[in-house]
């Protein structure tokens, strides 16, 4: 039968921590020293934890036991035979016993060779007392030593809390509480994300060593800092929790260091919920200013001045409103986003304020420029900013960026209240990085008169004809008719954009003058088209809403 130790802390050098008694201190204990004890196997193995000291007289000893316990015994239960000696050692070797003390003179006169070599080849601590003690007064004197030891380890393990804690409640926030915790773990900790990912780190383990550098081989399962203790920290009440870790770097790492890292994981959960809704009461909070200016609830001095109290300042005292709409994502991730974006714009020396827009997926900003001539560039850095946070915080990308006009503060709450109707009107899926408010005024006529009887009567009077009969046709004709719009009905243009040659083209055009009844070429009547059909989509909608709320 081989050996199998059970070991509960791996790694290199760990020293009992001071919540732990090990072997050699239960050994130290007055009572046991009266029984002349001497160590005869594992002696290297003296510094093991001891969790319980217990006394037994059964040969399957092992099978009552569960792992961390110093086994006290006459040897009656050790056996005749070697087979049987080696048997019981390596059994109690494979709990996971700490370590088994023989009391001789009373069933054994001196200990079995096969016992002290499976106690060698094990690694198991053994110990011959060759004078008489008493069992009960060990036990007792031991587990009150282990007893003390857990207070004292628990008292400290609460000061550690409550040191964190203050870090906390003073200010400092992740990285404060980390480089804490490695002050108090004597070595460099690093918090990773639940993907492996490094998110944080802190401490010097000095000596020239660096900490990354071990953390990479540690992750590798390379060198001597393959191996060091972790635990987790919980992120949200169903995701995967995130890990922190301790590594041997400056010096073997302490039993104890769990227990530390189990408190500041707990404090390091409230650290990421408290910054987390931080995140979202400052989003909320600009929002609710900007939100004031596009619904004109404030004079414009009195929300500039709220305005200003939140960084947004302008030596040129202009303008450019932004608005943005997206996918329904959660409140964190829409956080996180304005977060990031408004930490963009800071970076890029330009003051603004970033917030939620009302809803879901929606976020309104306005930006200090210099020039009105700066506006494109101040768009497609937001542009970007935000799609790159969506991607980072695992949102989908695909949002409406609408940039207002570069105008003075009496005229933002116009400007913003504008890029507002725009982002709520237009494609998602239209390929520009952002969307000009001047491209759209038709669009935002048609949005606001969709509900019109006027406006629908229109769409259908003029487009019906089409759309019935692609309805009931395999080849259809109001892709053709939006490309003769979208070319300002020169068929040449039109040919391009559906990649048709003329001949194809003019077939369609005589079609759809049929279906239609007009002549495509009468300025008139192409005019009242492109009403009808800028008008459509927004009518279509409104339709299709009404229908929903009539079901």
């Amino acid at each position: 039968m081989a050996c199998e130790m059970k070991t509960t802390w791996v790694g290199e050098g760990r020293a009992p921590g001071s919540g732990e008694i090990s072997v050699r201190s239960v050994l130290d204990l007055p009572v046991l020293r009266r029984g002349l004890p001497s160590v005869v196997a594992g002696a290297d193995a003296l510094d093991r934890p001891v969790r319980w000291v217990h006394a037994g007289e059964i040969a399957d000893m092992a099978a009552h036991l569960r792992g961390g316990e110093l086994l006290l015994t006459t040897g009656l239960g050790i056996g005749r035979l070697p087979e049987q000696q080696r048997t019981y050692v390596r059994t109690l070797a494979a709990r996971g016993v700490a370590g088994l003390v023989v009391e001789l003179g009373m069933s054994v006169a001196e200990l079995p060779r096969p016992l002290i070599a499976a106690a060698n080849a094990c690694e198991l601590p053994l110990v011959a007392l060759t004078a008489s003690v008493n069992f009960v007064e060990v036990t007792e004197a031991a587990h009150a030593l282990i007893v003390s030891r857990a207070y004292v380890a628990m008292c400290e393990a609460e000061n550690v809390r409550q040191r964190l804690t203050d870090v906390l409640l003073n200010g400092g926030g992740i990285p404060e509480v980390l480089a804490a915790t490695a002050e108090v773990v004597r070595n460099p900790v690093f918090l990773e994300s639940p993907d492996g990912d490094l998110m944080y780190h802190a401490g010097d383990p000095g000596d020239g060593h660096d900490a990354l550098s071990a953390w990479r081989s540690s992750n590798a399962g390379r060198g001597r800092w393959a191996e060091g203790v972790d635990v987790p920290v919980a992120l949200s009440a169903h995701g995967a929790p995130a890990r922190l870790r301790a590594l041997p770097i400056a010096r073997a790492i302490e039993e104890h260091s769990a227990r530390i890292l189990e408190r500041a994981a707990g404090v390091l959960t409230l650290a990421l919920l408290r910054s987390r809704q931080e995140e979202q009461l400052l989003a909320r909070r600009h929002g609710d200013v900007l939100l004031d200016l596009v619904e004109g609830r404030h004079p414009s001095e009195r929300s500039r001045a709220h305005a200003e109290v939140l960084g947004l300042t302008s030596r040129s005292g202009l303008f450019l409103p932004v608005a943005v709409r997206g996918h329904r994502a959660d409140d964190v991730t829409w956080s996180l986003v304005i977060r990031d974006l408004a930490s963009s714009l800071e970076r890029a020396g330009e003051a603004a304020i970033v917030g939620r827009g009302g809803g879901p997926g929606r976020v309104l900003g306005v930006v200090a420029v210099r020039t009105a001539d700066d506006r494109e560039a101040v768009a497609g850095r937001v542009a970007d900013a935000v799609r790159a946070a969506l991607r980072r915080h695992g949102g989908l990308p695909s949002v409406v960026v609408a940039v207002g006009e570069v105008v003075a503060w009496g005229d933002i709450a116009t400007s913003l209240r504008l890029a507002v109707d725009t982002a709520a009107i237009a494609p998602s899926d239209g390929g520009a990085a952002w969307v000009d408010v001047r491209h759209m005024e038709l669009d935002r006529l048609f949005w606001s008169l969709r509900d019109e009887s006027t406006v629908r009567e229109l769409v259908e009077r003029r487009l019906g004809a089409v759309l019935e009969h692609d309805r009931t046709h395999r080849h259809v004709l109001f892709p053709t008719l939006e490309a003769l719009c979208a070319g300002g009905w020169r068929k040449a243009e039109a040919a391009r954009l559906l990649h048709l040659n003329r001949a194809a083209l003019y077939r369609r055009v005589e079609r759809l003058e049929e279906v239609l009844g007009v002549d495509l070429s009468d300025r008139r009547q192409t005019l009242v088209l492109d009403v009808a059909l800028r008008a459509h989509p927004h009518v279509a909608r409104g339709a299709g809403r009404e229908q929903s709320v009539r079901s």
